[in-house]
């Protein structure tokens, strides 16, 4: 309210000499008779506000506009002269020295001044709704794109997650007629891992210590399948493991290091984890053999797709996703940044 007030004081001087060049007074008497009547008028062009609430512009025609600011403006200016005049009646009767005289010679050019004025800060408050309305809607669209946003990470989560499961049955099923207790063995891992990762859907953030354990854990379930086929081998340095990274987020990369490369070699191979800090953030990498010579596969897999989106939809930019293969090795690096005070909460 007060810096509304103090923009009334270029409208009070401008007045003031448009009043002084009218005839009227002198400039010290003007400023007297103006500045109590314009505090009245600035408060009487608060009230289009609730006008250009109640009409507005995409749903009255220009008819009813005109006519209705029209009178609105007719009834502020009425209220602005009426108070110039009450002040000049006032500092007459308490001054006698005062002299009035030509004090109503610019009252219909001030008449005609203060209906333009209205009707300027009703097209003001038009602006301001306006400018309102657009706020909400870029809030709004902002919210349903954050929305958007986490039912396709849900969507993606909940597409990740039977993909593994049924390629775990698929492998218990047949280990079930070849091998029973290596079938139980990988019932009880897969139990196991399932258990660890039932609550992973409602947490953004777990530090990289607990994916890396259940990606040793989904591991484990297939090395009962493999046997010594499958090995497995880690370099992780211990100042990473704090970092925050979404959940389940090297499961499909481990899941596809075995179907597509372990599952194609005779001899089998050898997996290979790694991270490290880097350029301020944590540099993930899953290395794997593969059999350059096999046909490729009818269906290349949702798993690398799904992790590249997720890691759009979560960091934009900020992360990289570099797939690469070359003499028969396949390897997947990932560089996120590392959020290591999430990864705490998310771990309390």
């Amino acid at each position: 309210m007060l810096v509304y007030m103090l923009a009334w004081l270029p409208v009070l001087v401008l007045l003031a000499f448009v009043a002084k060049a009218a005839g009227g007074l002198a400039w010290w008497q003007e400023l007297a008779l103006l500045t109590p009547a314009c505090a009245v008028f600035a408060f009487a062009c608060l009230s289009p506000w609730y006008l250009c609430r109640a009409l507005p512009l995409h749903r009255v025609g220009w008819l009813h506009l005109l006519s209705t600011f029209g009178v609105a403006a007719a009834a502020g200016s009425l209220v602005f002269v009426g108070s110039v005049k009450l002040v000049s009646l006032a500092l007459e009767g308490f001054f006698p020295a005062w002299n009035s005289a030509g004090a109503d010679r610019p009252l219909p050019l001030l008449f005609g001044l203060g209906m333009l004025l209205y009707d300027l800060s009703s097209g003001l408050h038009y602006a301001a709704l306006a400018a309102g309305e657009s706020r909400a809607a870029e809030s709004r669209a902002a919210e349903a794109r954050t929305l958007a946003r986490e039912a396709e990470l849900q969507a993606l989560r909940m597409q990740i997650n039977p993909h593994f499961l049924f390629n775990s049955l698929n492998s218990i099923a047949a280990l079930a007629t070849q091998d029973g207790p290596r079938a139980r063995d990988m019932c009880v891992r897969l139990s196991d891992f399932l258990r660890s990762g039932l609550g992973l859907g409602d947490r953004e953030s777990i530090p990289l210590a607990e994916e890396l354990a259940l990606a040793r854990s989904y591991l484990d379930v297939e090395r009962v399948r493999f046997g010594d086929r499958l090995r497995v081998e880690e370099a992780i340095d211990a100042d990473c493991e704090d970092c925050g990274v979404p959940a389940l987020v090297l499961q499909p990369l481990v899941e596809n290091a075995v179907k597509h490369g372990i599952a194609g070699l005779v001899e089998g191979g050898t997996i290979r984890l790694e991270a490290r800090r880097q350029q301020g953030g944590v540099c993930i990498a899953i290395e794997n053999p593969f059999d350059p010579d096999a046909p490729a596969p009818r269906r290349t897999g949702l798993g690398l797709a799904h992790v590249r989106r997720r890691l759009r939809l979560r960091y934009g930019e900020a992360a990289v996703f570099e797939p690469s293969s070359r003499e028969g090795l396949y390897r997947v690096v990932l560089l996120l940044p590392c959020d290591s005070p999430m990864a705490r909460i998310s771990r309390a």
